[in-house]
């Protein structure tokens, strides 16, 4: 039996990546780097072994976000890709929906909430859109 393999990419569709397993720890990132590097109030990450993930596409920039992380990123549209951590060799997280299939695979918890912005879990009552709204907001 083989190993299921997912694919994805960033929103250009230059850097293109391959991942083979089942992947672990789905979660909802609060972290200060993770919504500063993706410019988001949280990031959904996955993790795969390394040993069965490959870059297909252009290859991604590399940025030391900290000491001992790297992240990547599609260098041309900024799409954020993975999050590798140097003692943790043998794994890389991969931003949920960065997936062609990101539905397949829901968050099971959130991890560092005590960064979390103070109105991310009050958000549940907001109006919602089925597309765009009016320029109004109504």
């Amino acid at each position: 039996m083989s190993a299921r393999v997912r694919e994805g990419g960033c929103l250009c569709g230059a850097v293109r990546f391959r991942a083979a397993g089942e992947p672990g720890n789905p979660t909802l990132c609060h972290c200060r780097t993770c919504r500063r590097a993706a410019g988001a109030p949280l990031v959904a990450w996955l993790t795969f072994a390394r040993a069965g993930f490959a870059f297909t596409g252009a290859e991604p920039v590399r940025y030391r976000s900290s000491p001992g992380v790297a992240r990547t990123f599609c260098g041309r549209c900024g799409t954020p890709l993975t999050y590798a951590r140097d003692d943790e060799p043998e794994t890389i997280d991969v931003t949920t929906a960065s997936l062609d299939r990101p539905d397949e695979l829901p968050p099971r918890d959130h991890t560092w909430v005590s960064h979390a912005l103070a109105w991310i879990f009050e958000t549940g009552a907001l109006p919602r859109h089925l597309e765009t709204r009016s320029r109004s907001g109504e």
